[in-house]
């Protein structure tokens, strides 16, 4: 044998190891170390894998795609387990709800059903529909809540400035929303087609309104409503911090402007979750937070002025019917506000924020991700 073979053997034999070193070189390295902010975000002991929790976290925050996260609120088991505020920003902050606040006038119109000021299935209680021979006289507050009034209400059109929110709460709607909105014609027989719409919500909450005061007076109608708000929801459910906007005819804007914590925001979310239920209290009837939470005739994506987990008709999707329980449920703001409730894994999640709409796709993916860490309970 030549002095070169045992050079030779030996190489060959090598040759397993040099390949499994060449895949280990090859592997993506370890993930960086989490900052202390990241981590200091996640409760010692959160129910799931503390890192793993931290780090899906701190991608919301720190993804450019993403837009802005300005706070983020993860309860699991009716407890904080994650919280992180943007730069500028803190847990006693009022941050805008935007569109989810029509999930806070659904819940209003519930209670003043179990009251037996309003009922559900007759013609809605606004005067100018009543006149003989007007067609929306036909309109129920059950297809307002769930957006298939058939009224003329476009939203987000374009022009922006054509716009039905833009002309309602900006333009030549401004000072009286509710009547702005009344005026509209019908555009389909009511009940026949779902078109989201902000209007549609401020119509609700002037019938709210004047269930609560026949007085025209703005400032009689302003306090009727944040009385009742305030005795009957954010104090019972410990939304101290929230706090609802009027326009000048005194009707709340409850389609868009009611302001509170991000926690606040999540102990709302929590009462969702619980049935209707705050501290042992049923605040509306547990079957109101099903009606909410039950897909429309028209849209099986949308429940009453609630979004839910399932495909939109329109295919742009509003939560992630793929990666999440069917059961999650959702308040959904302008500009990436979410309050995310999965009765199923025992988990409601606030993200507030400005993320555009390109942005939001992103957004939808972290927290994904981030529900997705949790089990069904």
């Amino acid at each position: 044998m030549s002095a070169r073979a045992p050079s030779l053997i030996l190489t060959i034999a090598m040759l397993p190891a040099l390949a499994a070193c060449t895949v280990r070189e090859a592997d993506p390295p370890p993930p960086p170390p989490l900052t202390e902010q990241a981590l200091s975000a996640v409760t010692e002991k959160p129910g799931v894998n503390r890192e793993r929790l931290a780090r899906e976290v701190d991608a919301l925050f720190t993804d450019a795609a993403a837009g802005e996260t300005r706070a983020l609120v993860v309860f699991s088991g009716g407890r904080i387990v994650a919280e992180r505020y943007g730069e500028g920003y803190t847990k006693d902050m009022r941050l805008v709800g935007w569109s989810m606040a029509k999930t806070i006038t659904g819940v209003m119109i519930g209670q003043l059903i179990s009251d037996g000021r309003l009922r559900l299935d007759d013609s809605a209680p606004v005067a100018a529909w009543q006149r003989p021979g007007d067609p929306r006289g036909a309109i129920t507050l059950r297809q307002l809540l769930q957006m298939r009034s058939g009224l003329r209400h476009t939203e987000a059109g374009d022009p922006v400035y054509e716009s039905g929110e833009v002309r309602m709460l900006f333009l030549e709607g401004r000072d009286n929303m509710a009547a702005w909105a009344e005026a509209e014609p019908l555009e389909a027989e009511p009940g026949h087609k779902f078109e989201y719409s902000s209007a549609t919500t401020v119509i609700l909450s002037d019938i709210a309104t004047r269930s609560l005061t026949q007085s025209a007076d703005p400032g009689v109608r302003q306090r009727a409503v944040a009385d009742y708000l305030r005795t009957r929801l954010f104090e019972p459910t410990g939304m101290k911090s929230a706090f609802p906007e009027f326009d000048a005819a005194g009707t709340l804007i409850g389609s868009s402007l009611i302001h509170a914590t991000a926690r606040d925001w999540g102990r709302f979310g929590e009462f969702l979750r619980a049935g209707g239920t705050a501290k042992g209290v049923q605040l509306v009837p547990r079957n109101w937070i099903d009606f909410m939470t039950s897909p429309s005739p028209r849209n099986p994506g949308y429940g009453a002025q609630t979004w839910l987990n399932r495909p939109q008709p329109s295919g742009r999707e509003s939560l992630f019917p793929d990666r999440a329980p069917r059961s999650v449920f959702a308040a959904l703001g302008h500009l990436g506000q979410y309050v995310i409730v999965s009765p199923d894994q025992k988990l409601t999640v606030v993200r507030l924020g400005k993320s555009s709409e390109p942005e939001r796709k992103a957004v939808r993916d972290h927290l994904a991700r981030i529900m997705a860490l949790f089990p069904k309970a």
